[in-house]
């Protein structure tokens, strides 16, 4: 049923204004999603963002009116995407929130005949409760079983269907029997809009600590590589710091009448390395006092023998043959 003048005007300054509004946008999918669990959606997204949803003809014939209105304005990007069964979420908020929010909602649902699998559906061996007498129905799909305690078994686990394959009939009817809903459907992220920039929804799964980690790893590169040419860089400038002031106390280290502040510590370590161990802290001084007492070394007991025996058990005290 086509939109009264009265709605359509409404529609017009609604979405004028959401682009007013907002500088970020996701391009979502819909596909099964019902209207009460699209309420839900935006019933928890109130605050922070705002879904639209309509006529993909209506919103190309809106934003194309704002752009011409705009010269250069760069939700002219999102023109062509307008196609199929999607929708906006617009924001102002953080992207990885509202993407959580986005992905949150989501509705178990069943296979349905004719449906393309969003992901690979797999039965595990198991009882199935159905009784014989449906035995031809698993041997149609091929599927190994058993009958075990009145009932048909599953003997192995199954990979019923693929991911992108449509569900037929037979598929679908097993499913039911066996009371299993291998979906979940809810809104799907295609794109997201911040400022002017388009990008995938992936993008969103670069946290700061996984850019710390990929840039140290690089800068470590550049200064494994400076120090294989032989060609300073900031990267490796530390590096070569330590390293001089590491040849320096090793040189200091063999002079007698020459150190620096830095070296002396150094030395008078090597001087007396037991004056530095007498001023560690005593945390757990019964385990070092315990370890001591079992690395001081044991006295043998030697019998008190009168100067000794001779390989022949009598006296080795030196006397006469």
């Amino acid at each position: 049923m086509p939109l009264s003048k009265e709605k359509k005007d409404a529609y017009f300054e609604k979405l004028n204004r959401l682009l007013d509004t907002y500088t970020k946008v996701f391009l979502v999918r819909v596909d099964n999603v019902g209207s009460q669990q699209l309420h839900s959606t935006r019933i928890m997204m109130r605050g922070t963002a705002e879904v639209l949803m309509g006529k993909n003809t209506l919103i190309r014939k809106i934003m194309t009116d704002y752009v011409e209105s705009h010269p250069e304005h760069p939700i002219a990007s999102l023109i062509p995407l307008v196609n199929g069964n999607v929708g906006f979420v617009f924001t102002n908020g953080s992207l990885t929130e509202v993407r959580d929010m986005i992905l949150a909602n989501r509705v178990p649902a069943p296979a349905r005949v004719g449906a393309i699998a969003p992901e690979d559906v797999h039965i595990q061996a198991g009882p199935t409760g159905c009784d014989p007498g449906q035995t031809n129905f698993f041997q149609v799909l091929q599927i190994p079983t058993k009958i075990s305690k009145g009932q048909i078994e599953i003997t192995n686990p199954v990979h019923l269907i693929k991911a992108g394959d449509k569900v037929g009939p037979s598929e679908a009817a097993l499913l039911d029997k066996l009371s299993v809903k291998p979906f979940s459907y809810g809104l799907g992220i295609d794109l997201v809009y911040d400022n002017g920039s388009t990008f995938s929804p992936e993008i969103l799964n670069i946290t700061p600590a996984v850019i710390i980690g990929k840039f140290s790893f690089a800068l470590s590169r550049v200064a494994a590589i400076s120090f294989s040419i032989g060609i300073p860089t900031q990267a490796s400038v530390s590096h070569s710091i330590a390293k001089a002031f590491q040849a320096c106390v090793a040189v200091t280290l063999n002079l007698d009448k020459f150190s620096f502040p830095e070296a002396d510590k150094f030395k008078a370590f090597l001087a007396n390395p037991g004056a530095f161990a007498a001023a560690a802290p005593a945390a757990g001084g019964a385990a070092p006092a315990a370890a001591a007492a079992a690395a001081a070394p044991v006295e043998e007991e030697v019998d008190a023998l009168e100067g000794g025996m001779d390989m022949f058990g009598g006296d080795a005290g030196g006397g006469d043959y």
